[in-house]
């Protein structure tokens, strides 16, 4: 099982850290891509998307391709099985149908042994359960088993740690991913958007300081999730100072379909006097 770029745009790589798209070489037939996005709600226009990651993949990789679909709840769930059509007048070009995982179909995994034999399901357990009162056990075995793998495959364990920390994001689930990462020896030196945004703002002592690092993880988490960023947004996301709207940004980054959804329910009226500077 190899992990590839989850660049679905662009023609240059992305750094490792971010990869979500997985190589898989199964013993008894050919290998395919496997595709995996987090899903909290209903999100309109997502299953465009999902039919562009789909065929951009196969045709970059002469690969099959599987696009696994985590839900936190049933309703969510029902409604990212699809089938999502693309046609017209009758005609269907082309029809996707999600495999998706939710609480009703995922195991819960509290033995750490059991998570460290099984990290990338222990992971979308995680996700799948947010929101239900197993997920701080869950997320609590998964730190353990990460601690000890760190020793003998680094590179794997930050991958879980950051992509733990950005599909879950700011959910309950997320603040209880904050405080275990915060006390893990891990943590120090990983680089990554929470670490940077906290060495920075105590650098400088300034909400500019902690707006430039939560700007960072704005455009880490679209990156994530394969949506382009033009020179524009990524210049207004950047050149924000205002915390409060950076954060609000933040916590959209993680649904909208098109990054220039991230300012749709701000004042288009005139920028605020903190963007300007």
């Amino acid at each position: 099982m190899d992990a590839v770029t989850t660049d679905v745009t662009e023609t240059r790589p992305l750094e490792r850290r971010v990869d979500t798209v997985l190589r898989i070489g199964p013993s008894d037939g050919e290998d395919f891509l496997l595709a995996s996005e987090s899903q909290s709600g209903k999100v309109a226009g997502k299953e465009r998307s999902w039919a562009y990651y789909v065929g951009y993949l196969q045709a970059k990789y002469e690969l099959p391709v599987l696009l696994l679909v985590v839900c936190q709840d049933a309703a969510t769930a029902k409604w990212a099985a699809g089938p999502f059509d693309c046609g017209t007048r009758g005609w269907t070009a082309l029809r996707v149908y999600p495999l998706v995982a939710g609480p009703d179909n995922l195991p819960v995994f509290t033995d750490v042994r059991t998570v460290a034999k099984n990290l990338a399901l222990a992971a979308l357990s995680a996700l799948a359960h947010a929101r239900s009162s197993e997920c701080a056990a869950i997320l609590e075995a998964i730190s353990s088993a990460l601690q000890e793998l760190q020793e003998t495959d680094p590179d794997t364990a930050e991958y879980f740690f950051d992509f733990l920390e950005v599909t879950l994001g700011k959910t309950p689930a997320g603040e209880k991913w904050k405080d275990i990462m915060s006390f893990v020896s891990y943590f120090p030196g990983r680089g990554t958007v929470r670490e940077t945004a906290y060495l920075e703002g105590e650098a400088k002592g300034e909400a500019k300081g902690e707006a430039k690092g939560e700007a960072k993880g704005i455009l880490f988490v679209l990156e994530v999730r394969g949506i382009p960023v033009s020179a524009d947004v990524r210049e207004r996301i950047t050149s924000c100072t205002d915390l409060d709207r950076v954060d609000a940004w933040l916590e959209r980054s993680r649904t909208v379909a098109r990054a220039e959804d991230l300012f749709a329910e701000d004042s288009e009226a005139a920028p605020s006097a903190s963007e300007q500077e």
